[in-house]
């Protein structure tokens, strides 16, 4: 699954517009076993993140002394370095990481505050291309006046020794593999793809791909953060960016300073259980577009007063044309719009509002004009596929990341098959790709070091949580979970559509926020804006 903040912006080469970092799917988070399903179901308690010592290991020191060599990078304002991290916190003299830095420096007047570390999610999201392209420079001015602006790629992650699998055309034919297989041959296609797919990871990064953990990824933080000169960590973490800064929180409780997590995950939930509620959390998302679309004048899928269960039906008759007969794209490389591309496009749109005229158009250009470029454009923007077919790394560090932090969501196409059912009713309309999606980490090259814990943080100052209650990718009843968990948490809440909430229109959200990073006061827990 990945989870990559969205923002309203117009669309760039870089890939920062419709989905400025926020996403699922095909790299399809992990998830625990049945029997670990069952547990939580159950109501058993995940065991909770323990802290690491205060005191730093002698092995790390020379690690936390470094000095970033900063330099300009060509990107107006903003300063480029690099510092190393052990591949191997349990054998610091295995190895090195290499990760990128970058930082707009505090523009003034007032007092400045330190850094504010960025990460926009993921896992795979480019944090420092998020900082050059959005935050650094779309932040609210007076953040910006105080903070510097600092981001940096974890490792694995585009800048950072980036994790790579497959090449551009390689990259074309798993986007296009079936993903709701109807027979043994696609189903067999269909993991052929995923072996294909984690051979070419682990053939890339045999010794990374065991070291690219949310939990290796939060020790670096606090590695930067020294280097940085800060004493706590000061760190807006949208998505999955709120899962590696909760784990930072419960590692350093001490060295956490104003944390903001945005579009929470729920760190005590095996992945399979945290797909199917990402599945919900995309029908709900979908319900609200649909009671959206059928207002318009211009719905493809249904005239005013269609039901949106109705609504749904429509667009997965057309999602089954589709795998029947592929629609062309004028695609200079020959591309088809097919069922798997589709759903991407649609899925992507879901994540911002602001896109929903976007996929009404090009929903109406497919189904009555034979014309799929527009949702294609719309799945190359979910991959981050620019015009040249090359792709990001994006989802080759989102599975790496998932397929090692939970074990995997399944074992076989067969406990996929067992559980369709329970995907199918959280969501109509994309359950079953969504369940053949998290297939994938069955077939990864590396076990899983990680596993399913509640987050505390015990002694850590106040983390603000926000949650969007019709959020797709992180379901509003994450927030609840993660801020139910963290000792110090204020739960805040955007009654709203679209993944995240801070900087997306909401003055209620923005004033909480950055009232909480400039004065350093939270907002009151339970706060609700609309």
């Amino acid at each position: 699954m990945h989870t990559r903040r969205t923002h309203r912006r117009t669309r760039t080469g870089t890939g920062f517009a419709l989905l400025a970092a926020a996403a699922l799917l095909i790299s399809g988070c992990s998830s625990g076993s049945s029997p670990s399903m069952a547990s939580a179901a159950a109501g058993e308690a995940a065991a909770a993140l323990a802290p690491l010592p205060r005191s730093t290991p002698t092995a790390l020191t020379p690690y936390y002394e470094q000095k970033p060599a900063w330099r300009d990078c060509g990107v107006p304002g903003f300063q480029c370095a690099t510092l190393k991290v052990p591949l191997d916190y349990a054998e610091p003299t295995a190895g090195d990481v290499r990760l990128a830095l970058t930082r707009k420096k505090a523009t003034g007047p007032g007092k400045r505050l330190g850094s504010l570390l960025v990460n926009p999610g993921g896992p795979g999201g480019s944090a420092v291309g998020y900082v050059q392209a959005y935050a650094g420079i779309g932040y609210p001015s007076d953040v910006r006046a105080r903070y510097d602006m600092v981001a940096v790629d974890p490792r694995g992650v585009a800048r950072s020794e980036p994790v790579e699998c497959l090449d551009g055309p390689g990259m074309d034919a798993y986007t296009r593999t079936d993903i709701t297989p109807d027979d043994a041959k696609e189903t067999g296609a269909l993991v052929a793809s995923y072996k294909k797919f984690a051979e070419g990871c682990g053939a890339d990064s045999p010794k990374l791909l065991r070291h690219v953990s949310t939990v290796e990824a939060a020790r670096d933080m606090d590695i930067v953060r020294a280097a940085l000169g800060d004493e706590k960590l000061n760190y807006v973490g949208a998505s999955y960016g709120t899962f590696l800064g909760a784990t930072y929180a419960g590692l350093f409780p001490d060295r956490a300073g104003r944390l903001v997590l945005d579009g929470a995950m729920d760190p005590s939930l095996p992945a399979r259980r945290l797909n199917l509620e990402q599945t919900e959390g995309f029908d709900t998302a979908f319900t609200a577009f649909a009671e959206d679309c059928v207002r318009q004048s211009d719905c493809p899928l249904g005239g005013r007063g269609t039901a949106p269960e109705q609504v749904g039906k429509n667009l997965k008759t057309f999602f089954e044309k589709l795998d029947a007969r592929p629609v062309p794209t004028g695609d200079a490389d020959g591309r088809r719009l097919t069922e798997s591309l589709a759903t991407i496009g649609v899925i992507a749109a879901m994540y911002d509002e602001g896109a929903w005229q976007q996929l009404r158009e090009a929903l109406t250009a497919a189904m009555k004009e034979n014309d799929g470029a527009g949702l294609l454009l719309l799945s190359d923007s979910y991959y981050e596929r620019d015009a040249n077919g090359d792709y990001s790394n994006l989802m080759f560090a989102n599975a790496a990341v998932n397929c090692l932090d939970l074990p995997p969501a399944f074992d076989s196409p067969d406990e996929v098959r067992r559980a369709l059912p329970a995907f199918e009713k959280a969501s109509p309309v994309f359950g079953e790709g969504l369940a053949w999606a998290s297939l994938n980490c069955a077939y990864w090259p590396v076990r899983a070091t990680g596993e399913a814990q509640r987050i505390e943080a015990k002694g850590a100052a106040p983390i603000v949580v926000v949650g969007t209650t019709r959020d797709p990718a992180t379901p509003y009843r994450w927030a609840e979970a993660l801020a139910g968990q963290l000792s110090s948490a204020r739960l805040l809440t955007y009654e709203g559509d679209g993944h995240t909430a801070y900087g997306r229109g909401s003055a209620c959200i923005d004033s909480a926020i950055n009232t909480y990073l400039l004065a350093g006061t939270p907002p009151k827990d339970g706060k609700r804006c609309s």
